[in-house]
This record gives C-alpha cells, structure tokens and sequence, in this order.
C-alpha cells in the first residue's frame, strides 16, 4: 500500500513540473528585416529627391503701387453725369430770342477758360486736328456774299482748313536754287491769341413745360485778326457736348470739384455782355451805334438793356 501512494505522489509531482515548464516558455516574436545596405550612387539620389522635395516655392514679388496723392483731385470724370437736352417741339415753341453773347477770358470768373493744364482753346483743337469734331466756316464763301459772317453752320470745314484758320500758315519762300516756293506751313499755336469766345444762343418758352430756358445753339473761338475780334470757326455746341462733358475744368474754389466745361456753359457759370440781337439790319450792337471810341460805354448799356427785356419777359410771365 505504501508502494502505491509513493507511486502516485511520484506521477503528481512530474506532471505539475511538466506543466510549468509548459507555461514559461517564451513567445517568439517577429524580427525586424535586416537593412540591406545602399550604394552611394543610390544614396546621393535619394538625398537630391529630398533636397528637391524640402526647397520652398520662391515668393512672389508684390509690386509696389504708388501711394494715393491725398484727396486733392480725382482725375476720372463720370461722362454719364452730363445731362441731355430735353426734347421741345417746334410747335410747343411759343417765343424765341437770339442773341449773341461774347466771353473775355481776361475776367476773373471766366479765367478757367484758360487754366495752364485745361485750356478750353487746346482741347477744342485737339478734337479738330483729330477729326473728332466738326467746325463750320465763320465766312460765308458763297458768289455774292464772298467774306461776310456766317455762322449758319452750312459750310464744313476740313480738319486742315480749321487749323489754317486757327494757328494761320506762313507765307512759302521761293528756293534761290530753284525758285520753287514752298508749300505754305502752319504757324506755331499760340493758346493766349484766343481771349474770347462768342456764343450764340436761343432763349425760349417751352408751353409744353412751361419753362423759359437759354439754348447755346453754337461756340466760336475768336482771336485778334488786322485790329479786330473774329471768329475762326464756329461749333455746333450740341456735337461738342460730350467732348467738353469729359474734361474737367480747375475750379479755384474746391479742388475736388469735379464740374466739367459742359457744367461751366450749361449751368451758366460765365460772365458775358451781349454783342448782337435779332434784328433787320442783322447788324450788331457796336455796328448800329456807329462806335469809334473805345472808352464810349453805350454799348455795355444797350448790352444790359437787351439783358433786361429777356428778364422782363420771363418776369411778365407769372401772374401773383
């Protein structure tokens, strides 16, 4: 009996030893793969591959715009601002005056005429020589009335004939070689010749509206021809609208006013005395009084009377 217990204690023991030689074995883990070894060609590529790889993008150059000039002036003009006629009918037309007025740019309030960088003169010109505005002839060309004012806006004028008018052509000089004379040439512009403008205009009433209006129906530059002021060319004012409604005058009062010549005619903001009505002899004022002195002063009174019965007119036209 004691064989047997001795027996089985023996098999107790090897099998728990059994066991825990079972559980501590270890797990075997996974190695990591060996680094093979690279070339140095092989490796320089690589280097470059990342080089490239690591290299920021360059940086854009900003380009530096110039700093706003202050609030002095603002060079755009707005053409969209220059407002239309209204439509009269002839018909709706129950008066009618014309007269011809003449603008001296020697006075203060019409001196913006002839700013140093905005000369009304030098734009005008400019859009003749570049065809962009038609000119009519100042003198009636026509068998019988050979010389004589006009300013009906009959007689076209080529862009070469209005600035021979305008800035005059030198007498051609015959070659002592040859005794050709040359062509005549244009003499050199001179914007201070021209000190005044002669406009002429409608007054009306239109009962369609009711409203009594000035209409400037043309524009001429004058200048001094053998003593005396003449026109050298008449505009049509209605095809120089939006030219002069794109250029701004200098305003000496606001330098961010943006008025343009148009706003200068249109708004009436010039000074002026008249020169000429309606009238059977179709003479003007200083023709009619005989005038030689140039201190005699009727003429700047029959100029205010011609003033003073359009005014009277519109004034009899409201009843209190």
């Amino acid at each position: 009996m004691k064989k047997i217990l001795g027996i089985t204690a023996i098999l107790l023991l090897s099998f728990g030893s059994f066991a825990q030689v079972k559980k501590k074995t270890p797990v075997r883990t996974q190695r990591a793969p060996a680094k093979t070894a690279v070339a140095p060609a092989v490796k320089s590529e690589v280097a470059e591959v990342k080089a490239t790889e690591e290299v920021k993008p360059a940086a854009k150059v900003k380009i530096k715009t110039p700093p706003k000039d202050g609030f002095m002036v603002r060079a755009d003009i707005d053409s969209n601002i220059m407002v239309p006629y209204a439509d009269v009918r002839d018909e709706d037309v129950y008066y009618s005056k014309r007269v011809w007025r003449e603008i001296d740019l020697r006075d203060t309030v019409n001196s913006v005429l002839k700013a140093e960088n905005a000369k009304l003169i030098d734009i005008l010109l400019e859009a003749v020589a570049n065809e962009e505005l038609t000119v009519y002839s100042s003198k009636d060309t026509t068998a019988g009335k050979l010389l004589e004012d006009n300013d009906s806006f009959r007689i076209a004028l080529t862009a070469r004939q209005a600035m021979e008018s305008a800035r005059g052509v030198s007498e051609g000089v015959a070659d002592s070689v040859t005794g050709k004379i040359a062509e005549p040439t244009l003499r050199r512009l001179r914007s201070d010749e021209f000190l005044k403008f002669r406009i002429k205009e409608d007054w009306i009433l239109d009962i369609k509206r009711s409203i009594f209006e000035p209409r400037i129906i043309g524009l001429a530059p004058m200048k001094m021809v053998e003593g005396n002021w003449q026109p050298v060319f008449w505009i049509y004012y209605t095809d120089a609208r939006e030219l002069l409604s794109k250029e701004r005058i200098m305003n000496p009062l606001n330098d961010a006013s943006q008025l343009t010549f148009d706003d200068f005619f249109v708004r009436r903001l010039f000074s002026s005395y008249v020169v000429k009505e309606t009238n059977p002899a179709n003479k003007n004022i200083v023709d009619i009084l005989g005038q030689t002195d140039p201190k005699d002063t009727r003429k700047l009174y029959e100029s205010e009377r011609i003033k003073k019965s359009i005014s009277d007119y519109e004034q009899s036209l409201w009843e209190y």
